[in-house]
């Protein structure tokens, strides 16, 4: 299965460090055919196509689009960004794949799941439809390798502590003495592109994937301050001064509940998990705070060295 076929990348113009991105960069350097869905034509999706891509455009809550763009495909990345319609686009494709039959389905999920039941959820509407497409994706009798990456490093620590350790060299957060153990985004797309080059070794199984460390925030200020040469702590701030941070910033309110729920979880230690399947499906471990930091250092404040 490891030639076998025209590998389609949903967000594959994502920001820089999203996920569906740096897959399809990774599956181009390994010589794979690679189609990858955008929303739009701009100049990522024109760079997209300079790499080497098959680039479609597409909305992935629109029947038509998702079957055009997956036909021909014989293996598929599902990954969309947190929204309101995350659940009818999980169904969508899941019907589209498998009128087209396609060898492997590889879907992103979320760490919170494996703690899910159907007595137990969280309050937040994106974890919620996370546990149903699980759910769905499993009836559908796909081949389909789940990924459960823990916190992202740059879709949550870079935009949400970036600012306050640039102006005030504090990270501020509600996560009280919880302990969180945070994966990059890279880490979890060298894992997707591992998966889709070869998945006969991996359909039905699911990965867990995080950092190398788990630790409270405090430990987290210290490999700031190591990446940043500087001293770097730790504020715990009240959860209700946090949310209306948020919602002064305009995010939408699917968003914002989601984001105030993961808090909560951390606060409540629902993050203090381990995993090494980072390292067991690309044989490189994954990167630590310090290491992610560093990479970054401007954006904190510091020099990249």
């Amino acid at each position: 299965m490891a030639d076998n076929g025209l590998i389609l990348v949903t967000g594959a113009a994502g920001q820089l460090g999203a996920v569906g991105r740096t897959v399809t960069g990774l599956l181009l350097d390994r010589g794979l055919p690679v189609r990858a869905m955008v929303r739009r034509e701009d100049d990522r999706a024109a760079a997209l196509r300079a790499a080497g891509a098959e680039v479609v455009v597409g909305d992935l809550l629109e029947p038509a689009d998702v079957a055009r763009v997956v036909r021909g495909c014989r293996r598929v990345y599902f990954g969309m960004s947190v929204s309101a319609g995350y659940l009818e686009a999980t169904v969508l494709m899941a019907a589209v794949a498998r009128d087209v039959g396609v060898d492997a389905l590889v879907n992103m999920s979320q760490m919170t799941v494996s703690q899910m039941s159907l007595q137990h959820t969280t309050p937040s509407p994106q974890q919620r439809q996370h546990w149903l497409s699980e759910q769905a994706l499993a009836w559908s009798g796909l081949p389909v390798v789940t990924i459960r990456p823990t916190v992202f490093l740059e879709g949550f620590f870079l935009p949400l502590t970036g600012p306050s350790v640039r102006d005030r060299s504090r990270i501020e957060l509600p996560f009280g003495r919880g302990k969180t153990n945070p994966v990059a985004a890279a880490d979890v797309a060298r894992v997707v592109a591992a998966v889709l080059a070869d998945p006969g070794p991996h359909v039905g199984r699911i990965y867990e994937l995080t950092g190398p460390r788990s630790q409270d925030m405090d430990g987290v200020a210290r490999e700031y301050a190591d990446a940043l040469h500087r001293e770097v702590t730790y504020a715990d701030i009240p959860p209700e001064e946090w949310e209306q941070e948020l919602q002064r910033a305009g995010l939408p309110e699917h968003l914002t509940r989601h984001l105030v729920t993961m808090a909560a979880l951390n606060r409540a230690n629902r993050y203090d998990r381990m995993a090494d399947s980072v390292e067991r499906v690309t044989g490189r471990p994954a990167m630590s705070v310090r290491e992610f930091v560093s990479l970054h250092a401007e954006e904190f404040g510091g020099r990249r060295s």
